[in-house]
């Protein structure tokens, strides 16, 4: 099979591609795995992680790549659940306990980071985690649902918010503009602020039905029960602390966050930012429950993602695009010539 692999931690800020485009050997699938041909791949900043070492895989070369949408084409010993020609969906959750906190489990197996994810034709997957795919969405739309969606409808659930409570948004990215179509599903009451240092992507959130939108360092109009981070620097959370009204959550989705700003965390005022009760919660992986219902609501309420393709053996400019933005939406490589 074709793959783009991941040979070896490099910056994608110097010259070259970390990503190379390799034969491998098909995977065949084991006991209580299916074998994924691979229709389309959803491109994630927790890649960029992986490329630059602020989370590195445990081995190399790797496959990356944990927003996969394919088709079964083949089930190992003592798979029965999913059938050949069936749809399955791969979030960044690959196996772990089945726990409610699996989550948080050391358990927990990480596709495209831990096992070969979805840049490649096939991949294999327990098929206990393989998700079945709501009717209607294109293979490229699905994709980001998987892990962009999934993890922005468990940070809007760890928001604790009630209807009318005001919400707001730091960064507007794949998981952000999901995040905002779900709140105006679940919270029809509230009032929505957008922070982006991006104008387009200020003028995208505004399309999408935000109520107010402003630069990062900007103060809402009205003060916000619950803030999610959806960025990788620093400075986001410090100006969000700031947004909060008393009794207010910061709930920061990312796997990690870059160090080129971390100085932003010496601006930190104990009374300004922190105090009355604000609180800081982050968000951690993905539970099998948080990408199930996040593809329920999207099916429920007839959610499409915004979605640029690239073809798979361009994976190198769409980890560039997205390290240097702004995107709008979110980025899917076309993996098979025939996915939707």
């Amino acid at each position: 099979m074709r793959a783009m692999c991941l040979a070896g931690i490099r910056s994608l800020r110097e010259p070259g591609d970390p990503l190379l485009w390799t034969e491998l050997p098909d995977p065949v699938p084991g006991p209580g795995e299916v074998l994924l041909a691979v229709l389309a791949c959803g491109v994630c900043h927790t890649e960029l992680d992986e490329v630059e070492g602020r989370l590195p895989p445990p081995r190399l070369p790797i496959v990356l790549g944990h927003q996969v949408v394919g088709r079964v084409v083949a089930a190992g010993p003592g798979a029965t659940r999913l059938r050949p020609g069936e749809g399955g969906g791969v979030g960044w959750l690959w196996q772990s306990t089945g726990e409610v906190d699996e989550n948080l489990s050391p358990q927990f197996v990480a596709t495209g980071r831990d096992r070969n994810g979805g840049y490649a034709e096939f991949m294999t997957v327990p098929e206990a985690t393989a998700c079945p795919l709501p009717p209607g969405l294109g293979d490229c739309e699905a994709a980001p649902l998987l892990c962009a969606g999934a993890v922005g409808h468990r940070a809007l659930d760890l928001c604790r918010l009630r209807d009318g409570d005001p919400l707001g948004l730091t960064g507007f990215g794949a998981s952000g503009h999901l995040v905002l179509a779900m709140a105006k599903h679940r919270y029809p009451h509230s009032e929505i602020a957008v922070f982006a240092r991006d104008p387009g992507q200020r003028e995208f959130a505004r399309s999408l039905g935000a109520h107010w939108t402003g630069d990062t360092g900007e103060r809402s109009p009205f003060p916000l029960a619950a803030i999610v981070d959806t960025t990788p620097a620093w400075r986001p959370v410090v100006e969000a602390l700031g947004n909060l009204r008393p009794g207010g959550r910061l709930v920061i989705n990312a796997i990690r966050k870059e160090d080129r700003d971390r100085d932003e965390l010496l601006r930190l005022d104990y009374p300004r930012h922190l105090w009355l009760e604000k609180e800081v919660k982050t968000v951690a992986n993905v539970t099998r429950a948080d990408v199930r219902a996040c593809l329920e609501l999207a099916a429920a309420i007839g959610l499409r993602p915004r979605v640029t393709c690239l073809p798979l053996r361009e994976a190198n400019r769409a980890l560039r695009e997205l390290a240097h933005g702004p995107v709008q939406g979110a980025l899917v490589l076309k993996v098979a010539a025939d996915a939707t």
